[in-house]
Order: C-alpha cells, then structure tokens, then sequence
C-alpha cells in the first residue's frame, strides 16, 4: 500500500511538471517572477568585436578639419594673442563652428627639400647656414627628413629628432646635375605620410624652376592639396633682368608662389645670399607661433570632393589691419 501511495504522489509530480504554468492554480499570495540576464562583461581583445556586434547598425564618424593660421601685420610681423572669437572659418562657403583653439609650440614633423643642382654651387654655403638657422627654432619633439634633388630627388636621411644628422649628411653635398624640384616635393608628399606628429610642413630651398622631373605640375599640384602639409619655399633667384635665365628659371617663382600657397605656407625670393640665413630662422619662427583652428565640418558627406576653406579675421580694437594666412582647402574622405 505504501509503495503504491508513493507512486501515486510521483505521478503528480511528474504531470505537475509536465503542464504549462498556463494551466497550473495561481498562487494570489506568490510575486511574480521576473528573468533578469545579467550583462555579460567581456575584457580583453574580444570586447571590441562584442560591441561591434551588438551594434552593427550605428556608425559614428567624427572629422576634425585642422587649419594652421599665421597672422601678420601690415609689416609682415607675426601678431599673437590672438582669441578664439577673433577668427571666423568658412567651408564652401559656409561658417562653420571653432571647436578647437591653440596657439602652444606644438611639435612638427619637417621635411627639408634641398636644391643641389648645377647651379647652386656658390649658393650651397649660405644654404646649408639657412638650415642651420632654421634647426636653432625647433622643438625637442620635433622630427625631420631631408631630400637632396638635382637631376632625381633621393632621401638621404629618413626622420629623425636628432638636428645633427641633418646638418651632417648636408656638410659635404655637392652641386651638380640639372633641377628635378617637381619630382621632389612629390616625394617630400610620400615621405610625409610616415610622419608622427599632426603638424607638418616642408622648408624647400632652391635657385630655379623645374627642368628634370617626370612628375607634371598638376601632378604635384594635386598631391600637395591632398596633403596636410604647409610647404614654406626659398627661392634663390638671380635679378630678374639678369641675361642668361632659362626659361624654366623664370618660371620659378610662380611655380613656388603656387605650390606655397595652396599649403597656407609662404614663397620668400631671395636675391642676397647674406639674407638667406636670416629668411629661414623667420619661417621656423612663424612656424613656432601659429594659431591652429579645429572644426568638424557641416559638410559631412564623405564623398572625395575637394572643399574650399576661408579664414577671416575680426576687426581688432587698437590693431592695424591684419592678414591670415592658411589653407585653401582640403579634399574630403571617402571613408
């Protein structure tokens, strides 16, 4: 009798069991019961790709167009002090808004491009105490390169922190050869994009226009709007009305003028070899005392296309008029 009492009791448990909580007598005095799954933390390299799979229909992308702005003076002085509220920037057009502001000595990466062609024979002295001179304003974090170019341009020392091995490898370098200067700031591009710190920017010192390169003006030209890269060019040109200038001579200026430009650098003709070292402290100089203006475009189609950036400048109390000098523009990511 007992064993069958068991067994009978074992049964309805077991059909208990097996029906739906539907069909089973509420319980009024029993709470609810609540599933709660906690959150599965996940450390270590696979984290990222759980995140990214739980959230693989929202992307976040975050541009910060940078623009370095020199502002001088009716006198071509730098002017500092400058404030936030006193610079506007447009792209295509339209204002966009400041979000990053600074005027701190921050840490370059610095290609510098040197002319050793044919004819800069007698010039090669005051050159090389131009870069020197240069040296004398840079940072402890800064970083260089140097391009040496006459009939093809060729890297001679990759980045490096140490200024000396800069002035080494130009210590015994000697002129010959005709003036790849297109094919060498292409390159200059290239070996730019190595570069560790965000602030960049080219001292090219040469005595003449192009005869030698493979590369077209267009080329170049492209390849330095695509850049993030200020390009500040000596020029070392005899009087213009000096007898014996090719034709490709004559044309240096304009093309060094172009290629600066487009950067938000700066062309400097010199026909004073004494000068010469003097003009290349002043570009580190204006380089150590730049405003540096940040803004996440309006614009935020990622389509390739080239976009057009002004600076202006607000009328200052007390100041003479002051000019901005900046990039044009910058082409847009894809990605």
């Amino acid at each position: 009798m007992f064993r069958q009492v068991v067994g009978i009791v074992g049964l309805a448990v077991f059909l208990a069991a097996m029906l739906p909580p539907s069909l089973l007598p509420a319980d009024r005095d029993a709470e609810p019961n609540v599933n709660i799954s906690p959150r599965i933390r996940i450390r270590g390299p696979d984290a990222a790709e759980s995140i990214a799979d739980r959230r693989a229909d929202i992307r976040v992308d975050t541009t910060l167009v940078l623009i370095p702005v020199a502002v001088t003076d009716p006198m071509s002085r730098l002017v500092t002090g400058l404030e936030r509220e006193n610079f506007k920037v447009f792209e295509d057009k339209v204002e966009q808004v400041i979000v990053q502001f600074s005027s701190e000595d921050a840490p370059l990466s610095v290609g510098i491009v040197f002319d050793t062609s044919g004819s800069m024979g007698a010039k090669l002295q005051k050159s090389r105490q131009a870069v020197a001179q240069f040296m004398k304003t840079a940072n402890p974090q800064d970083e260089f390169f140097l391009i040496e170019f006459s009939d093809r341009p060729e890297l001679v020392q990759g980045f490096t922190k140490e200024t000396e091995e800069i002035q080494n490898q130009l210590t015994f370098v000697q002129s010959k050869g005709s003036t790849a200067l297109l094919d060498a700031v292409y390159l200059a591009m290239s070996q730019m994009k190595k570069a560790h710190n965000p602030r960049r920017a080219i001292l090219l010192i040469s005595d003449g226009g192009d005869n030698s390169s493979r590369y077209t003006e267009t080329e170049v030209m492209n390849a330095v709007r695509e850049a993030d890269v200020q390009i500040y060019a000596i020029g070392i040109f005899e009087p213009f009305r000096a007898w014996g200038r090719s034709p490709e001579e004559l044309k240096g200026p304009r093309l060094l003028s172009e290629i600066a430009e487009q950067t938000g650098g700066k062309h400097f003709d010199v026909d004073n070899l004494a000068e010469l070292p003097d003009v290349a402290a002043k570009i580190g100089i204006e380089l150590r005392n730049e405003y540096v203006l940040g803004y996440s475009p309006k614009n935020a189609a990622r389509d390739g296309k080239y976009r057009r950036v002004l600076v202006r400048l607000a009328k200052t109390t007390g100041l003479p008029p002051l000019k901005a000098m900046f990039r044009t523009g910058y082409y847009a990511p894809t990605q």
